[in-house]
């Protein structure tokens, strides 16, 4: 498993207000699909390097899951980036234990209609004709 974020560096995070616990974004590539791992605060504090993300999961090509279960807070920043990831990745986007706060933005902007929510992920990455 490679992090793309760096080389052994702290992962990616945005500042926040006192208090508030830092936004992070991972991005994992492996043969068969990308791994994002959100956690923390997840607004547009940490727009850039969400996008940034966001942009190496799209060149990469490979189905997409999102790993959002430690995400605490989300805007409608951190949303409209996973819709257009949703929209430009193959196959289904997958979203891994969303907690309710990304589950209501989900649902209320629709973009649950574009991915496939999972509560357990231990059945592992997509297969190569998903």
């Amino acid at each position: 498993m490679r992090d793309a974020n760096s080389s052994g560096a702290e992962p990616r995070r945005a500042a926040t207000g006192a208090g508030a616990e830092a936004g992070t974004v991972h991005t994992l590539l492996e043969a068969s699909y990308t791994r994002l791992v959100l956690s923390g605060e997840v607004d547009m504090a940490m727009s850039d390097e969400l996008t940034e993300a966001v942009a190496e999961a799209e060149a990469a090509g490979l189905p997409v899951q999102v790993d959002v279960r430690h995400v605490q807070f989300m805007d409608s920043s951190g949303i409209s980036l996973l819709a257009r990831l949703a929209s430009r990745t193959p196959g289904r986007m997958t979203m891994i234990r969303p907690p309710d706060v990304v589950r209501f933005l989900l649902e209320v902007t629709r973009v649950g209609d574009l991915v496939d929510i999972v509560d357990d992920d231990t059945q592992g990455a997509p297969s190569a004709g998903e």
